[in-house]
């Protein structure tokens, strides 16, 4: 990464947080150095089952989807793509090892902080304090609101609204895989696009 780079990730991260709440200089000058560089490539995990998930992360840049393996079947939980704070919150609330992957799907950048650099800036500001909780409420509404969906939404409704929300999914993820976080299989998903006359790829 170059000077550039390394400038423009702090001034995302800067204003990632501060959309949260306001955070004094001081403090958010801190918490950017507790952050290590993570460099994954396509189809390398992050986190995998069995493992301690002890850091929050920060997508820079590329996209990470969260998934488990139920009957050797891959089930899509989300996606987090640039400029996302995300976890695999349940393993990191409860401090356990992690029965979920967190896999990159195209060369991405993440940044990693601690839970215990984490909650010790906690004690040192309650800016910080506050955004981390934030933080964390918003991940897990994330998976909240995916699950609802599911629930209340027809098969063409969820596609649409992924469609909608995130089109970006569609050029950067294999179809099979938006096909499982729409709780559908391939052909299912093939189908509805071709019904609709939708033709991304």
């Amino acid at each position: 990464m170059n000077v550039v780079d390394k400038v423009d990730f702090l001034q995302n991260l800067k204003n990632k947080i501060l959309s949260y709440n306001k955070v004094d200089e001081e403090h958010l000058d801190y918490w950017l150095q507790v952050y290590r560089k993570i460099e994954l490539k396509k189809g390398e995990a992050l986190v995998s089952p069995g493992q301690l998930v002890d850091h929050f992360y920060y997508v820079a840049k590329g996209c990470i989807y969260y998934y488990k393996l139920e009957d050797g079947e891959q089930k899509v939980l989300e996606f987090y793509t640039d400029d996302v704070f995300f976890t695999d919150l349940p393993a990191y609330v409860k401090g356990t090892s992690s029965n979920y992957y967190l896999k990159a799907s195209e060369a991405t950048m993440v940044y990693a902080i601690k839970k215990s650099d984490a909650e010790d800036s906690f004690t040192k500001s309650h800016q910080l304090e506050r955004f981390g909780r934030l933080s964390m409420q918003e991940a897990f509404m994330k998976i909240f609101t995916r699950v609802e969906r599911l629930s209340s939404k027809s098969n063409e409704e969820r596609y649409l609204r992924l469609l909608e929300k995130r089109p970006d999914l569609f050029q950067r993820v294999p179809q099979y895989l938006i096909a499982s976080y729409l709780g559908l299989t391939p052909v299912g998903l093939s189908k509805i696009r071709k019904r609709l006359g939708r033709n991304q790829t």
